[in-house]
């Protein structure tokens, strides 16, 4: 989710513009150096300063806290020059994305037999995590099925799981949840496809788990932006938007997380420039990802309704509620939604320590128009919709590129604090 602030939503165009493809046509950033730059009192003189390094790239910026800058080999000595108060995050920022890419090969299950748990042990190829899904949801018939809402605009299914417990399927208020909006954030998909498992896996034996999917229909999308995602285990890794060109632009790519098609015609929380990271699309709704979201959005209201909205994300460890299109205006249960997404982050720091943020998504972090959270709540009257932003957190290194190691314990530490935010909401 995290937007690139001022003139660094460039970043797509000068990621293609200035990094060369290696022989197999990816980008590979080697001798790219990644530092996370002190802002403290100093904001403004900061992204100044980093404005004469042309081809850098504004990884991360935390609302007043911390720019997190890519600086490629030949602007290092000129970065150096800068003397700011930096510390190095990516001592090689293509080593690290070569390492995150060594994806473990996935062998399809036996009929029925549940994936293993080494399945979080690694990242993988998109074709594998579809699998995945499939071989889950042959383990658990009685329980679970695979869905799709529609297509991609290269024509790939924009899939989902529907979990169901005791009542049948369709029977109870949805738990809605997406994965990879944003397609360079490969952690959401993993701790989607980790509460998934152990939501299933745990149906039968233990008793709390049994009573949240007994009360509530779950629809899980993985994969909302599945070209985006595939776009970058092939040629860049830092990808974010879908793959959608536009007539009179060279440039690529909108938002889907502007591009819902509500208060997406406000200004200050989108961009109307192709080129740019945030780029909202030239209508509401425009995009056929969104297109499609947004039709099964409505069968989820005109069914049972929908208690909880989670759109997954990464990265800095925030628990985001309503509103991004205004830093004034809150929900009517706003009271409710910050106690329970305190609870929630205080169970989730039991696992491993690891602390989230918690508030209102403007007010926290920064504005967003035409967002899902927004559409869910106002539109379709979702009783909560949250983001959540995964690790890592602000005071430590890696950024969209984290490390393999990391993928199980995310998994762990949010499933823990859905446990309690399922039973307790």
């Amino acid at each position: 989710m995290k937007s690139l602030l001022l003139s660094s939503l460039l970043f797509a165009s000068a990621a293609l513009g200035t990094r060369v493809p290696g022989a197999n046509g990816k980008i590979t950033y080697d001798g790219y150096k990644a530092f996370r730059i002190h802002t403290g009192e100093n904001e403004a003189l900061v992204k100044e300063l980093v404005e004469s390094l042309p081809e850098a790239i504004k990884f991360n910026m935390d609302t007043a806290e911390h720019l997190d800058l890519v600086v490629p080999p030949k602007e290092l000595k000129a970065f150096e020059a800068l003397n700011l108060d930096s510390v190095v995050i990516y001592e090689d920022l293509g080593a690290d994305i070569r390492a995150e890419g060594d994806f473990a090969t996935y062998e399809t299950t036996a009929a029925r037999a549940v994936p293993s748990l080494t399945w979080f042990n690694s990242y993988h190829a998109y074709a594998d995590h579809v699998t995945f899904f499939n071989d889950l949801a042959g383990a658990f018939p009685s329980n679970s099925e695979i869905f799709t809402v529609g297509q991609s605009l290269q024509g790939r299914d924009i899939f989902g799981i529907h979990l169901w417990g005791s009542g049948g399927k369709g029977s109870k208020p949805a738990v809605y949840f997406h994965g990879t909006v944003h397609a360079r954030e490969w952690i959401s998909a993993k701790v989607v496809e980790y509460v998934t498992y152990q939501l299933l896996v745990n149906y039968s034996t233990d008793a709390a788990v049994k009573a949240i999917l007994d009360k509530y229909d779950f629809y899980i999308l993985p994969f909302v932006n599945p070209d985006g995602f595939v776009y970058t285990q092939t040629t860049n890794r830092l990808w974010r938007k879908n793959r959608q060109t536009r007539s009179g632009s060279s440039c690529v790519g909108t938002d889907i997380n502007r591009n819902w098609p509500y208060k997406w015609e406000l200004t200050n929380g989108a961009s109307t420039n192709p080129c740019d990271e945030t780029y909202k699309g030239q209508a509401a709704g425009d995009t056929p990802e969104n297109k499609a979201l947004v039709a099964f959005t409505k069968t989820l209201v005109a069914s049972k309704g929908i208690k909880l909205y989670i759109d997954w994300h990464s990265y800095g460890n925030y628990i985001l509620t309503p509103y991004g299109y205004s830093c004034s205006a809150t929900p009517s249960n706003n009271a409710r939604q910050l106690e329970l997404a305190r609870g929630l982050n205080t169970r989730i720091q039991q696992s491993y320590g690891t602390r989230h943020t918690v508030g209102g998504a403007c007010s926290t972090l920064y504005a967003t128009t035409g967002d899902s959270t927004d559409y869910l709540t106002d539109v379709s009257k979702a009783e909560f919709a949250w983001t959540i932003e995964l690790r890592p957190g602000s005071g430590t290194s890696n950024g969209f590129v984290l490390p393999a190691a990391q993928i199980l314990p995310s998994g762990v530490e949010q499933w823990e604090g859905m446990k309690y935010l399922l039973a307790t909401m």
